[in-house]
């Protein structure tokens, strides 16, 4: 049997076929247009679906990678940045067009999965996969498998509360760790030092430029403070034997020197040599997270 990853993101629905050896038979990717809302979304992935199953010559399974989680209670989607997705049947919906069951896991799980079985994480026991990008979130990998939690929450460490009543969330609760580290947080708060708007990846590269010294020391400093913080709870409650970053967020280099040590600064232990890595799969992750899941999730 073939495996087919669905990998629903912001921006790209990414799709992929594999052999059941794991090497690659066929890869889509195709605009997500999620301002055309959810019937829009719907058309376009079960599109996607039905060419990657023309393409196979022998029966698939079926994985989806989504930004966001099935509620075990109603069965729709909950906790997506992708907002016109939530309260919608997506997994139920997929599955009376495609007539055919699937598996369906959120992004950040289905990252961490794809780390800890192909990449960065390989070998370890307990693996936690962040993502830091548009959103912030986390998967937890234990012995390679998917650890959801009583209410598939299990990761969300961008909805703890880092700074009581601090600054509103998407979710409509206060302080939230995404209000501060997330990408558009960031370029929100360069703004506000600044008056200017740019894009993170512009930001990025503006430390040794004497216009922003002051402002960039003073933003770096709070990120990796947060940051720090942040992170450090994870390890102080779950103790990971590896930390895999990905997202956009993971491309910025200090955040594996610099930003290791402000974790280390807040963590409950004399001794604390917690790796801290950049992915190996990149953008790939989720979708092939996605395509593991009938095996391995």
């Amino acid at each position: 049997m073939n495996l087919i990853g669905i990998d629903l993101g912001g921006t790209k629905i990414e799709g992929i076929l594999l052999n059941p050896n794991g090497e690659e038979i066929s890869q889509k990717r195709i605009p997500t247009l999620r301002e055309e809302g959810y019937d829009s979304i719907l058309k376009r992935m079960v599109s996607l679906i039905d060419s990657m199953r023309a393409a196979s010559n022998t029966d698939v399974s079926i994985g989806v990678c989504t930004p966001g989680a099935i509620s075990p209670v109603t069965g729709v989607m909950k906790n997506s940045n992708t907002q016109c997705l939530i309260g919608k049947p997506l997994k139920d919906d997929l599955e009376e067009k495609l007539n055919k069951k699937i598996s369906m896991e959120n992004d950040a799980n289905c990252f961490a999965l794809a780390e800890a079985v192909l990449g960065a994480g390989k070998g370890n026991n307990v693996v936690f996969g962040v993502i830091m990008g548009t959103g912030v979130g986390g998967g937890i990998i234990l012995n390679g498998k998917i650890h959801r939690g009583r209410h598939f929450i299990a990761g969300e460490w961008g909805h703890h509360t880092l700074v009581k009543n601090g600054r509103e969330c998407y979710c409509k609760n206060n302080g939230c760790v995404e209000a501060y580290i997330s990408g558009p947080a960031l370029e929100k708060r360069w703004e506000y030092l600044t008056g200017e708007v740019k894009q993170l990846e512009k930001i990025i590269p503006l430390y040794n430029n004497d216009k922003y010294r002051d402002n960039y020391f003073r933003w770096k400093n709070e990120f990796l403070n947060y940051y720090g913080q942040a992170l450090a709870n994870i390890v102080n409650i779950l103790d990971p034997d590896t930390i895999v970053l990905g997202g956009g967020l993971s491309n910025i280099d200090y955040l594996y020197d610099e930003g290791k040590q402000a974790v280390y600064d807040h963590v409950f232990s004399d001794v604390i040599d917690t790796p801290i890595l950049k992915n190996k799969l990149g953008d790939s992750a989720g979708v092939f997270g996605a395509a593991l899941l009938r095996d391995i999730g």
